[in-house]
């Protein structure tokens, strides 16, 4: 059971390095398309968290996308929660 809780959480780390690495390329990509196949693998993994939270959380001044900040706080959470079921409070660190 706790080799399930930790891969679980290693999994929810991974996602939120996946959504920290597409808003990064954000910033210097200035392609909001999936143009290249590590590109569309990254929007693979990363659309079906922040685009339920998009329909929730609009933008700010109608330019800023505060999702992935929404999404790695979830993110988080979730870690926290599932490292905390099966490892008596203990999430293990980077």
């Amino acid at each position: 059971m706790d080799v399930l809780i930790l891969a679980t959480v290693y999994g929810l780390r991974f996602l939120q390095l996946a959504v920290l690495v597409r808003v990064l390329l954000s910033w210097v990509d200035s392609s909001p398309y999936p143009d290249s196949r590590w590109k569309e693998v990254l929007f693979t993994v990363t659309d079906p968290i922040l685009n339920p939270l998009r329909r929730i959380i609009p933008p700010v001044g109608g330019m800023i996308d505060l999702t992935p900040m929404a999404a790695i706080i979830l993110l988080q959470v979730l870690e926290s929660l599932v490292g905390s079921l099966g490892t008596g409070g203990y999430a293990p660190r980077f």
